[in-house]
């Protein structure tokens, strides 16, 4: 017994001592200001929960001469309120079950993070320390233990309490926090929520931006973790398959007026006609309210989970502004029972409901609190309180208030979705428990088969009945487990729709489930939808519209690739899909349509023999053929006549016979051309106008030499006439008159130099110099033929459109000297005749081959321009009327005047008409080739005139 006591007085003293150390070394820094609920008398278990009732902090005076006091808070939020209440009714519902926990009540420990990391984190300490006051790493409480913290709320404030809670392996499951960081097991070791993660709602909400169609698109983002992480998942996401951001701007956390101008202002002027928010409803509302007052509309908004259903939003009057709205709402459901708990509220059972009960009805439920303000209303009013106000001051709560008769939404249970979460939360935690309480022992999963004690566990022990929990849902029946701490990514498109009293109703237009196929996990019901301002068709939200087929898409500099500008195709180049980056080239036998978006055969052309211009082409031919036959038959009859005979007769038919060949050889550059189309037709056409040209120039040089020797005979007789006259006046004036002087040698001379039979160029000459012209081309031609032949091809390059059908020449430099050995032929003939012009009889021989060939090289001159200038056929034609041309134009300049002779002027085809013309008295005159016969009677009588004369 005396043992007994001294050990006693001995632990006594111990712990006196410890209590004196520790009150000289442990002091409390701080006590916090915390409201909530809480029951934990005569409770087996303790479930925290964390939840946003306010929406801030107070804010303090910043005076540091005195105590810091823990900040209260302020902006009481019903909805968020609700989410408390359900809490609260779900572990009420549960410990009145039989099934689950039968041997166990739950009790609770309710905390208020005031929507702000500092009131979550002075909650999470204090929830651990287990009592008012905060000694972190120390469990002071004494009562049940703490089984699992349901919170905290939004995603920041979820991730600072999970900071805390896993270095103590604490449990924490979330019914609201989606932020992906959040999935991190290595930050958050202990985390669970029963809510999809963000990085499902991001990729829902970026499948519904690309099924729209929108490439151009605004985001805004909470100033926080929820926000930063939701909207960097989407943008990676959309820019990755080609959508652009117009803007990207942040929502204060703290009221900034000017911040929220700013971003009101790049709403305005933005292009972007589709807005992706992902915000709390707190974070958001300032906008909301600034863009109502700017009546900023014809804008849709993408809504995250946060706040597609929120009543703090959707107040009076933003229809205007939100109608339209699509956004993702989690799973929805119905809980019996649970509007019948929240109606049935004490308001004088905490001060946390008081205050509910005092915001909701704008009343006070404290008599003195009313007195006080009935008395200073009074003053300002009249100065004096009425006896009415004296029994029953103005402004207090009676208490029996009607809480379904306001239609607030803490009563509407219309779209149960985060308090469904709140629901699933408390009974996952409670179905943990259950599976803890009930384990067997030598079966359970910790070290040695052992179990935990239900009422001494640790809060490692529940973590891992949380991990591996699965359970269906009460009322609902859907299977809840945690993959890695998340739930699947199911969630409903709503659609914001302004039903006909003016109010927003949220309609279900969609589902998505991130656990199917990729292309099942989204249905959406387009025709469901009603867009911004009642529009039924989608808005289109394009930084530049799509370009069309036939066009292709040009960046333009420093702006996103969204923006762009859409360039026609250039001609042979086609783009056949919408937004092509490049236009296609067609193939050498297409070319581009008329709207550049497909190739088509490009058209075949030549001269064809059926086409109009051929036909008339052929026409003309064989019409000039006939004509040169019909001057050949003329000359045949006549050809004994002495015309025919004065002409050569032979070379008169060769000049004939070549204008024939040349006027048919025209027909040969008609139809599509082959390999003995293109030797026939140039070769034809060379040793034609060789042999024609050949012809002329023997003509015309006969012509200037008989030109040129009667000139020189004429000289001469004029000489001897002067003579002659220069001997007679001597005579006279030596007294001989009588004596006449003849100079027979002059007239001798004259005479061989005007006889034909004398000429130095006979007929055999003239058909000589014909013969080898026109043999020295053939040989020419013989060699193109040879070495470089005309051969047919496609010219493709001349018209886009077409391919030619042509022929070529094989060798520019063969084709340019037999044509330029044509042009030396026709050149000789000209001026050969053009020196003989003067040799003037009754026909102008000489004249008509000059006035011809003047003709040809007119028409060949004019051919070269308008040969260079057309394309395709044309050319063809224009060649072939050059051919014509100037065939007419030799058979009428030579063979017209003959043959009106022949036909017309019959009695002019005679010998006398051979002869010259009697010479003018100017001496101008000249004789011909018909006329030299007689040039030595001419002379003769002229020196005999002057003797007389003299």
């Amino acid at each position: 017994m005396e043992i007994s006591r001294f050990l006693l007085g001995l632990c006594a003293f111990f712990y006196f001592y410890r209590s004196l150390s520790a009150a000289s070394t442990c002091k409390l820094k701080a006590k916090f200001n915390l409201s909530g609920y809480k029951d934990v008398e005569k409770k087996k278990v303790v479930v925290g929960g964390m939840f946003p009732v306010h929406k801030r902090i107070a804010s303090s005076d910043g005076n540091t001469s005195r105590v810091p006091v823990s900040s209260g808070c302020e902006g009481f939020n019903f909805r968020t309120f609700r989410w408390t209440q359900t809490m609260l009714f779900a572990i009420n519902e549960i410990n009145a079950r039989n099934d689950l926990l039968p041997d166990t009540d739950l009790g609770y420990v309710i905390y208020d993070s005031c929507f702000t990391i500092s009131k979550a984190v002075e909650g999470t300490l204090t929830y651990l320390t287990g009592q008012d006051e905060a000694v972190p790493n120390y469990r002071c409480g004494s009562g049940a233990p703490l089984a699992a913290l349901v919170g905290a709320g939004g995603s920041d404030l979820s991730i600072a309490t999970a900071r805390i809670l896993g270095l103590y392996h604490f449990p924490q499951v979330s019914y609201s926090s989606t932020c992906s960081a959040l999935e991190s097991k290595f930050q958050f070791p202990t985390f669970l929520r029963t809510i999809p993660n963000d990085k499902h709602q991001s990729t829902a909400i970026a499948k519904l931006v690309l099924h729209f169609g929108w490439t151009w698109v605004g985001t805004i983002a909470a100033d926080d973790d929820y926000g930063k992480y939701g909207i960097k998942d989407f943008k990676e996401q959309v820019e990755e398959a080609g959508v652009c951001i117009s803007f990207s701007e942040t929502l204060p956390k703290v009221s900034s007026p000017e911040d929220i101008q700013r971003i009101v202002q790049t709403v305005v002027e933005a292009t972007a006609k589709i807005i992706v928010v992902f915000s709390s409803d707190v974070d958001l509302s300032p906008l909301i309210v600034e863009l109502l007052q700017h009546n900023v509309t014809n804008r849709t908004w993408i809504a995250s989970e946060a706040w597609v259903t929120s009543a703090l939003i959707n107040q009076p009057g933003v229809s205007s502004v939100l109608g339209g709205t699509l956004g993702f709402g989690v799973k929805r459901a119905n809980i019996p029972g649970l509007q019948r708990h929240l109606l049935e509220l004490d308001p004088y059972a905490d001060p946390l409901t008081e205050e509910f009960w005092e915001t909701l009805f704008n009343c006070t439920l404290d008599y003195g609190k009313a007195v006080r303000q009935a008395k200073q209303r009074a003053t300002e009013v009249n100065g004096t309180l009425s006896r009415a106000a004296r029994g029953v001051p103005d402004g207090l709560c009676t208490g029996s208030e009607s809480v379904v008769q306001l239609n607030n939404t803490y009563s509407d249970v219309s779209q149960l979705r985060i308090t469904y979460s709140v629901y699933k939360a408390v009974y996952a935690v409670a179905n943990a428990l259950h599976n803890l309480e009930h384990c067997v022992d030598g079966q359970g999963p910790f070290v040695g088969n052992s179990c935990a004690d239900i009422t001494n566990f640790e809060p490692w022990q529940l973590m891992y009945y949380l991990k591996n929990v699965r359970f269906r849902v009460p009322h609902t029946n859907e299977e809840i487990y945690f993959d890695d701490g998340d739930v699947e990514g199911v969630y409903d498109i709503i659609n914001w729709q302004v039903s006909s009293n003016g109010e927003i109703s949220y309609v279900t237009v969609g589902h998505y489930n991130g656990s199917a196929a990729p292309e099942d996990r989204m249905t959406i019901m387009n025709d469901s939808i009603v867009w911004n301002n009642e529009v039924l068709e989608p808005p289109r939200s394009v930084c530049s519209e799509n370009c069309q087929p036939g066009t292709r898409k040009g960046i333009r500099q420093g702006e996103p690739v969204c923006c762009f500008d859409c360039i026609p195709c250039a001609d042979g180049e086609i783009s056949n899909s919408t937004n092509a980056r490049a236009c296609i080239l067609c193939s050498y036998e297409e070319w581009s349509n008329e709207a550049h978006d497909a190739c088509v055969p490009k058209i075949i052309e030549f001269l064809a023999f059926g086409e109009p211009l051929g036909i008339t082409l052929i026409v003309i031919s064989a019409f000039g053929a006939l004509v040169t036959i019909a001057v050949g038959v003329v000359f045949v009859v006549h050809i004994r006549t002495p015309l025919v005979k004065a002409n050569d007769a032979l070379l008169s038919f060769t000049l004939l016979f070549s204008l024939v060949v040349t006027f048919l050889c025209s027909i040969v550059f008609l139809g599509e051309p082959q390999h003995w189309s293109c030797m026939t037709s140039q070769v034809a056409l060379a040793l034609g106008f060789a042999l024609c040209l050949s012809s002329i120039m023997g003509k015309a040089a006969v012509l200037m030499l008989r030109a040129q020797a009667l000139k020189a005979a004429r000289a001469r007789a004029k000489a001897a006439a002067k003579a002659a006259k220069a001997a007679a006046e001597a005579a006279a004036n030596s007294g001989s008159p009588d004596v006449i002087v003849t100079n027979t040698n002059n007239n001798n001379d004259a005479s061989a130099c005007a006889n034909p039979e004398v000429d130095r160029l006979t007929c055999g000459h003239q058909r000589a110099i014909a013969a080898v012209a026109t043999l020295i081309q053939a040989i020419a031609c013989t060699v193109w033929l040879i070495i470089l032949p005309p051969h047919p091809i496609e010219n493709t390059s001349a018209q886009n459109i077409k391919i030619i059908l042509e022929c070529d020449e094989g060798s520019v430099v063969f084709i340019c000297c037999i044509f330029a050995y044509d042009i030396l032929l026709a050149l000789l003939a000209f001026i050969f005749a053009f020196i003989a012009r003067k040799l003037e009889d009754h026909f102008s021989e000489a004249k008509s081959v000059t006035f011809g060939m003047l003709v040809f090289f007119i028409v060949w001159i004019s051919f070269v321009p308008a040969y260079l200038s057309t394309r395709g056929k044309f050319m063809v034609a224009v060649q072939i009327f050059a051919i014509l041309a100037s065939s007419f134009g030799l058979l009428t300049c030579v063979f017209l005047p003959k043959c009106y002779v022949l036909l017309v002027k019959p009695e002019r085809n005679t010998e006398e008409m051979m002869r010259p013309r009697a010479k003018p008295r100017d001496g101008t005159s000249t004789g011909t080739s018909a006329s030299l016969a007689t040039a030595a009677t001419e002379v003769n009588a002229t020196i005999a005139s002057t003797a007389i004369d003299d």
